[in-house]
This record gives structure tokens, C-alpha cells and sequence, in this order.
């Protein structure tokens, strides 16, 4: 084996793409297991910018084989629009293989997802509108499309009538929305099965052979753990289950198979989308982090919300998904400042707690309490062991590594590819 997770351990955005990609160069396959197009992964490969939503981030390396799990929604449109883009551009990369049980998204999905969200005025979630919370609901009501729906036309036909029949009910009753013709949607989604149809295959069986044959095999889920549909902030939440325990049940591999868990965390914290954020930035100072920072959604283009490192997020994460090592990324970004607060403990009512609140109301009346670390002012984008960073930026990396209880095997210090020290090896 082994077999390796990554995940997000905040809310997402924390630079997995930039960590798959990196450990991707050294492994055979490289596996999304969770999450739709409503991700946004944003690798660096010298100089080049390249944004997936889909793709798993390990598609740029060429000997990697890539992978798309039953856990994922997929967008045909958006795949295929994916691939011809890095074709446009010259990267001629493998086909991803596709789980013949991962589920479709539909133009009725997106639909359902902008009006529900528009009626649900100041009571919204702040979803990407892309589709993905419809999809999944229609999987666990058992009226989904999945992908070997692609490899019998008319079978097809019938299952997108079928889920019309009511959701046409609801547009023009409820949302005063016009009906969506079947027919036109199903000739849509089968416009692409000539060219998904030869990718479509056992990807649970072909992943647990690669294992069986010491193949490494690369785990990368979409968003983070306080995104989690059971373990997030909800309802402020994704439709699916990002955490390593997401891993096994959106690729088909059980959890023997996986030896290792790396969380991916930014320096600070950032957020998008509504929900609770106790350590936010809403002065100057939250503002200089999203700047310096380029905050803004790769997928959405939405800006950020920013703010202080949080512990008790973090720590969190570690022991829900058994974190074994932690990649810290971003931490050039914190270049500049006389001193960094980090929060180590929340103020919740009068009550003083140095652990995750266990309700929602807890968490979105926690007022964060301080820690105050010094500063740096070198530059650290050179820097490629941990030796050549400055020591009070050495003493801030020990000072989360022991408050997160787990430690920090990777540090990303600037965008490219080979802007990264590396602690300990994580394959």
C-alpha cells in the first residue's frame, strides 16, 4: 500500500490542490472521492496557473493515474469543458476514470439550487447555486442519474421524466418557475456519452487492486472537515462528507486500506459563504490578509472571509479524521506583521472553553481569545527547509503544531510547485 488521505482541515480553500499535486508526483493514483464543481483547486506548475473543479488535482502529473469516485457529483458539462481547456493549453494528460456510480448533475439540479437559495432570502446557506445539494439529495432519495445511466439512452430517458414529474410540480407552484422539458435534458446529458463512455468503469475494484499490487494511491476530497454535512457548522454546510471517513465510502476502499491522513491548513483561517466564524476579520487587518493572501474563490471568484489561525478548528479536524500530519500552506503570507494573534480558547457566554463547542449556538456566539506570537519581516518564498526560516516564524510553526496536538510535516511558502519545506515525507 499505502494509501493516503487529503483533506481540509478548516473550511476549505487551504491549498489541497498545491499539496495532491505535490505528493502526486510520487504516487500512482490520485483519487477525488467527494464534493462537485462547486471546489476549486488552484495548482501552480512553473508559473502556469491552473484552476480544476473537477479534476483531481493529480491530473497534471502524467504518470498518475486519476481518478473520479462514486462519492463525487459530477457536472458532464464542466468535466468535458475541463479536459478541452488543458487541451487548449497544450497539457495532454490521461483521462480521468469514472465511477460507474458516481452521480450526475442535471439542469434541473442547478436550477432547483438558485431558486431554493434566492427563496430562502437571509435564511440561505450561500451554496455556489451549481447544483450539487439537489444532486445529492435525488442520491439519497434513490431518484438519482448516476454515470452507467450514460450506457442505456433510454433507461435514462425514463429515470429524467420520472424526476420531472415532480420537480416540475414544485418550479411552477412554489417558485413560479417555468417546467423543464425531459426530453431536452435528456438529450443534453446523453450528447456526452461517446465521450465518457470508454472512462466509465469499476473504479472501487480497480483502486483496491492498485493497493493489492503496492500501488500508491492518493485520497483528495473537496471543501474541509468544518464543511462536513454531519461534522461541519451545520447547516451552513457541503452535501457530503469531505472528512477521511468520506475517503472510503466515495471510492469503495475500506479503512485498512488507508495508512495515513494529512490535513491541509492555511496559516490564518479563511471562510466563503455564510455560517458561524469566530476568529473573522471585519477591519483593515482581515482586509490585508484576503489581499495579500488572493482571497477570492477559484471556482466562484466570491471574496473570502479572513481571519486569525484558529486551534480549536484545527484540533477539531485532527481528531475527527485522525489526522496523522499536518501541511501548513500560506505562511509567507503572514510576512510583515509586528505580531500575529493566534485563538487558543473561546469565550462562550461568560464561560471560558479551550475545545470545539458541541452545538451551533455555542459556536455562533463564541468570541475568540488571543494569543499574541511575534512577527516576521524576511521574505520566506525561498526558503526549502524548515532551518532557513526565521526563528520567530519557526516558533509560530512549534506553537500550532503543539496546540493542534499533531504535527506539521509540510509548509507551503509561496504558490508554485516548488515552493514548499518539507518536514517529514509524507509517501
Amino acid at each position: 500500500m499505502p494509501g493516503i488521505v487529503v483533506v481540509g482541515a478548516q473550511w476549505g480553500d487551504e491549498g489541497k490542490g498545491k499539496v495532491t499535486d505535490q505528493i502526486g508526483e510520487q504516487v500512482d493514483y490520485c483519487v477525488r472521492y467527494s464534493g462537485g464543481n462547486n471546489a476549486g483547486h488552484t495548482v501552480v506548475v512553473n508559473g502556469d496557473k491552473f484552476v480544476l473543479h473537477l479534476l483531481p488535482s493529480g491530473i497534471l502529473n502524467p504518470n498518475c493515474t486519476t481518478v473520479i469516485g462514486n462519492g463525487v457529483v459530477v457536472d458532464l458539462e464542466v468535466l468535458s469543458q475541463e479536459l478541452s481547456e488543458l487541451d487548449a493549453r497544450d497539457v495532454q494528460v490521461p483521462h480521468p476514470l469514472l465511477s460507474a456510480n458516481a452521480h450526475i448533475i442535471t439542469p434541473y439540479h442547478r436550477v432547483l439550487d438558485k431558486v431554493t437559495e434566492r427563496f430562502a432570502g437571509k435564511r440561505r446557506i450561500g451554496t455556489t447555486g451549481r447544483g450539487i445539494g439537489p444532486a445529492y439529495s435525488d442520491k439519497v432519495n434513490r431518484i438519482g442519474l448516476r454515470m452507467q445511466d450514460l450506457l442505456d439512452p433510454t433507461g435514462l430517458r425514463e429515470k429524467v421524466e420520472a424526476s420531472l414529474d415532480q420537480k416540475n410540480q414544485i418550479l411552477i407552484k412554489i417558485y413560479n418557475h417555468r417546467p423543464i422539458d425531459a426530453e431536452q435534458v435528456a438529450d443534453q446529458l446523453l450528447s456526452y456519452a461517446d465521450q465518457f463512455k470508454p472512462y466509465i468503469v469499476d473504479t472501487a475494484r480497480k483502486l483496491n487492486e492498485a493497493l493489492d499490487d503496492n500501488k500508491v494511491v492518493l485520497f483528495e476530497g473537496a471543501q474541509a472537515n468544518h464543511l462536513d454535512v454531519d461534522h461541519g457548522t451545520y447547516p451552513y454546510v457541503t452535501s457530503s462528507n469531505p472528512t477521511s471517513g468520506g475517503a472510503c465510502t466515495g471510492s469503495g476502499v475500506g479503512p485498512t486500506r488507508i495508512d495515513r491522513v494529512v490535513g491541509i491548513a492555511k496559516a490564518y483561517t479563511t471562510r466563503v459563504g455564510e455560517g458561524p466564524f469566530p476568529t473573522e476579520l471585519l477591519d483593515a487587518d482581515g482586509e490585508r490578509l484576503r489581499t495579500d493572501g488572493g482571497e477570492f474563490g477559484a471556482t466562484t471568484g466570491r471574496p473570502r472571509r479572513c481571519g486569525w489561525f484558529d486551534t480549536l478548528s484545527v484540533e477539531e479536524s485532527t481528531q475527527i479524521n485522525g489526522l496523522t500530519d499536518i501541511f501548513l500552506t500560506k505562511l509567507d503570507v503572514l510576512t510583515g506583521w509586528d505580531r500575529i494573534p493566534v485563538c487558543t480558547a473561546y469565550d462562550v457566554d461568560g464561560e471560558r472553553t479551550s475545545v470545539w463547542p458541541m452545538t451551533a449556538e455555542q459556536l455562533a456566539v463564541a468570541k475568540p481569545v488571543y494569543e499574541y506570537l511575534p512577527g516576521w519581516t524576511e521574505d520566506l518564498s525561498a526558503a526549502r527547509s524548515f532551518d532557513e526560516l526565521p526563528a520567530t516564524c519557526q516558533a509560530y510553526v512549534h506553537f500550532l503544531e503543539e496546540r493542534v496536538r499533531c504535527q506539521i510535516s509540510g509548509i507551503g511558502v509561496g504558490p508554485g510547485r516548488e515552493q514548499t519545506i518539507v518536514i517529514n515525507e509524507l509517501v
